[in-house]
C-alpha cells in the first residue's frame, strides 16, 4: 500500500527465480526483483558479473536460463516500444554526415512497422524530443562534428522516442566528463520523475546517480544482493558479497570502494552489449 493508502502500482518490469548460465559458469541464480513506476534501480558489480546480459534478457535478445521476465505483465519479445535502451558512449566518427536531427528521426520511425517513410508530425515529435535533452542548438549539425556529451544526449533522445514505460542504460556515463555525467543523468531522471519511467542503470560508478537510486542490484561472483544504497553499499555487506575484504569510505560526498577482486580470477566473461537500432 502505498502512504495514500492506495494500492501500489503494478510494476512495469517483473522477474521470477531468474538464473544465467555460461559456458559451463553460473553468473547467478535466483533473482527475483520488481521496479515499479517511476522507480531509480542501480546495477552494480565487476566486468563479467552478467549486468549487460540482463538487460539482453529485458530486451528479448538473449533467454534466460531459468525463471521469467515480464513487461507490464506480458513476456518479453524483441523490439518490445515500452522499453527504451541507452548504450554506452561510442565517439561516431568525423565524417558521419546525418545530422543530430536524423538520427533521433530514426528512433520516432523505428517504432513502427514497414519502411521508415515519414509521417505528418514526425518533425513536431523530433523537435520535441530534442528538446527535452537539451540538443535544439545543435539539431542540424552533423553528428560527427558533435562531442561525445553532445551524442549521448541524442542516444538518449533516441531511447524515449517511443515513451517507454521502463529505460534501460547500459553504462550510459562512459567515456564521459563531470558535466557531461550530469547533464545525461539530470535528462534521465527528470524524465522518470515527470513520467513514472522505471530505470534499470547500469554502471561501475555509482557516485554521478547516487543522490537518485531508490534500490541498487549488486551482481558479483555467482551472487547478488538487493536493497537501499545504505543498506547495500557498507563494508561488511560488500565483503561478504565477495568472500573478501571489501572497504567502502565516504570522502567529500562521494563513495570509494576499495579491495573488489580482479574479475579474472573468478573466472568471469565479459558481457556483449545489446544490439538494437539507433546510435551504436
Amino acid at each position: 500500500m502505498t502512504e495514500a493508502g492506495e494500492p501500489a502500482a503494478p510494476p512495469v518490469l517483473s522477474i521470477t527465480g531468474a538464473a544465467l548460465h555460461r559456458d559451463g559458469h553460473e553468473l547467478w541464480a535466483g533473482l527475483d526483483l520488481d521496479v515499479r513506476p517511476g522507480e531509480f534501480i542501480a546495477v552494480l558489480g565487476p566486468s563479467g558479473s552478467g549486468k549487460t546480459t540482463l538487460l539482453r534478457s529485458i530486451l528479448g535478445l538473449q533467454p534466460l536460463s531459468a525463471g521469467t521476465v515480464q513487461i507490464d505483465g506480458l513476456p518479453v519479445q524483441r523490439g518490445n516500444p515500452r522499453i527504451g535502451y541507452v548504450p554506452q558512449q561510442r565517439t561516431l566518427a568525423p565524417d558521419t554526415s546525418l545530422r543530430a536531427r536524423d538520427l533521433v528521426a530514426l528512433g520516432v520511425r523505428g517504432i513502427r512497422f514497414g519502411l521508415p517513410i515519414p509521417h505528418r508530425g514526425d518533425r513536431t515529435r523530433v523537435d520535441a524530443l530534442l528538446e527535452g535533452v537539451g540538443a535544439s542548438h545543435y539539431a542540424d549539425r552533423p553528428v560527427g562534428l558533435l562531442s561525445g556529451g553532445e551524442q549521448q544526449r541524442l542516444r538518449v533522445g533516441q531511447a524515449l522516442a517511443a515513451d517507454p514505460k521502463l529505460l534501460l542504460c547500459d553504462e550510459p556515463l562512459s567515456n564521459l566528463d563531470l558535466a557531461n555525467q550530469r547533464g545525461v543523468t539530470e535528462i534521465i531522471d527528470r524524465r522518470r520523475r515527470a513520467h513514472g519511467t522505471a530505470v534499470l542503470f547500469v554502471t561501475h560508478d555509482i557516485n554521478p546517480i547516487l543522490d537518485r537510486v531508490d534500490r541498487i542490484l549488486y551482481i558479483a561472483g555467482g551472487r547478488f544482493l538487493l536493497g537501499t544504497p545504505d543498506e547495500v553499499l557498507q563494508t561488511e555487506v560488500l565483503s561478504a558479497l565477495y568472500g573478501t575484504p571489501v572497504y567502502v569510505f565516504r570522502t567529500g560526498g562521494r563513495l570509494v570502494v576499495v579491495g573488489i577482486p580482479d574479475a579474472d580470477t573468478q573466472h568471469e566473461h565479459h558481457d556483449e552489449a545489446p544490439t538494437t537500432g539507433g546510435i551504436a
